[in-house]
Formats: C-alpha cells, sequence, structure tokens
C-alpha cells in the first residue's frame, strides 16, 4: 500500500429531504458531523476540511476546532462541493482528495487511509472506492443498497440499485457487492466530473458515479478491510448508529 499524501474534504449540509439537519443530530453526546471529522483527523490525511454553505454548520465545526470552508449553494452533490474546496486550495491535478460523507460518522480511519492507498496504487484510476459483500438476499434485492460489478481487475463495471449481477433463469444466486460511498479523486478527475452535466445513466440510477463511467473515467474498486458503521440518512439510521456505538464501543 501506497503511503501517499491525501487530503479529506467533508461535505456538509442542512438541507435534506429524509432528515433535515441531520449532520447536526446528536449521537452518543456528539453531533453526526463531529463524529465524522474526528474519524478522518484520526486517518493518515494531510489536511481535512469541512465543506458547507449553511452557516449552522459552518458554526458548529469551527466550535470542535475544524477547518471550514464555505462553498457556493448552487452544487448538486457533495463531489461539486469537494470539487470548489480543490480549487480554492489549489491543489494540484494529481493530487489525491477523499471526499468522507458528513452522514457516515461511524466510517473507520482506516478505509479512508485504504481508499486513498487504492488510488494512489493504481495510476491508471481517476478514482477509487470501497464495497462489501451483500449479506442477504433483502440486500441484494433493496433498492436503497447501491450493488456494482468488477473486471477481473478491480475496476468498476458498473453500478446500480437494482439486484446485480441478476439471476437468469438458470443460474444460481450470484455473489454481490455492495458499494460502500467512499471515494477517493485524482483532484483533475474531480474538477472534470464536476463540470460535466449528468449522464442519462446517472439520472437513470440516481447513481452520480456513473457520470465518472460515462465519462471514461476509471474507478479502481477494492474490498473494505475493515467493519463499517451505517451512514445516517434517516432518523432511525441513527438508532441503528447508536446501536452499533452500543455493540462496538464508544469512538474514541
Amino acid at each position: 500500500m501506497s503511503n501517499a499524501s491525501f487530503q479529506v474534504v467533508i461535505p456538509a449540509r442542512y438541507a435534506s429531504s429524509r432528515f433535515p439537519g441531520k449532520a447536526l443530530a446528536l449521537l452518543a453526546g456528539r453531533t453526526v458531523l463531529e463524529h465524522v471529522w474526528r474519524q478522518a483527523v484520526q486517518s493518515a490525511a494531510a489536511h481535512v476540511v469541512i465543506a458547507t454553505d449553511d452557516e449552522r454548520i459552518a458554526t458548529v465545526g469551527r466550535r470542535f476546532g475544524a477547518d471550514v470552508l464555505m462553498t457556493l449553494a448552487t452544487h448538486r452533490s457533495g463531489t461539486e462541493r469537494a470539487a470548489e474546496v480543490a480549487r480554492a486550495r489549489g491543489w494540484p491535478e494529481e493530487s489525491l482528495v477523499v471526499n468522507c460523507q458528513g452522514d457516515a460518522p461511524l466510517i473507520p480511519p482506516s478505509a479512508i487511509n485504504q481508499v486513498a492507498a487504492l488510488l494512489a496504487a493504481h495510476p491508471g484510476a481517476a478514482l477509487a472506492t470501497l464495497c462489501t459483500p451483500v449479506r442477504s438476499t433483502e440486500e441484494y434485492l433493496n433498492p436503497n443498497v447501491v450493488k456494482l460489478v468488477c473486471a477481473a481487475d478491480g475496476r468498476a463495471l458498473y453500478f446500480s440499485r437494482a439486484p446485480i449481477p441478476s439471476v437468469s433463469h438458470a443460474a444460481h444466486a450470484p455473489d454481490s457487492l455492495r458499494h460502500v460511498g467512499l471515494y477517493a479523486y485524482r483532484a483533475g478527475a474531480l474538477r472534470q466530473l464536476a463540470a460535466a452535466p449528468p449522464c442519462a445513466l446517472e439520472m437513470a440510477e440516481s447513481l452520480e458515479q456513473l457520470r465518472a463511467l460515462w465519462l471514461g473515467l476509471a474507478i479502481q474498486v477494492g474490498l473494505a478491510g475493515d467493519l463499517l458503521g451505517p451512514d445516517v440518512d434517516t432518523p432511525e439510521d441513527l438508532e441503528r448508529a447508536e446501536e452499533f456505538l452500543r455493540s462496538r464501543g464508544p469512538l474514541s
């Protein structure tokens, strides 16, 4: 694994259709956002930046000691917000940037290191991401669980909310992979993605990573080395995260 330097950007917004203000929701006595930041600063990142367009989030982030950059309110995604940070900070085209979502309070620092090292180890890739095995039929059929298929060398071939690989009438249930929404980018690829309009596949699946594949950008995929806790997309997810912490012990 490479020891290449990398930056972490944590895009965080207040608005959310399913759980408004989720970044500021309390989990084990701290905001979800602070948990994400604490996990990120325990990684090998050279620097960690919270990127937001909301003063409430900025105020809370600065209060617990984070570097916060105010970004445009017009961004459609965390990728665009991270791209603005890369431009504002003048990061070179080949520098490595990990996008760590502001609703992933239980992401292990080791996973952040792993995805950065994966990209550094594959010079032909523009992005890297992680996956875990799908462990149940319920997961396989759930449209909220993003599945992916890879080539023999670990490059992503496709991502879908549908069950992939699909089971034909003559096949047994396949091994399937669940995507983990943690990305490392080369800064140049991050800018290219943010500048490109959404493609038809992306809009059909509601999966932004399909824009990268449509543009011909290679995404390297690795199997996550450590157990990943649940992201917080809904109030029910917050309860699941609390239960995860109770079962695993407190985060530092």
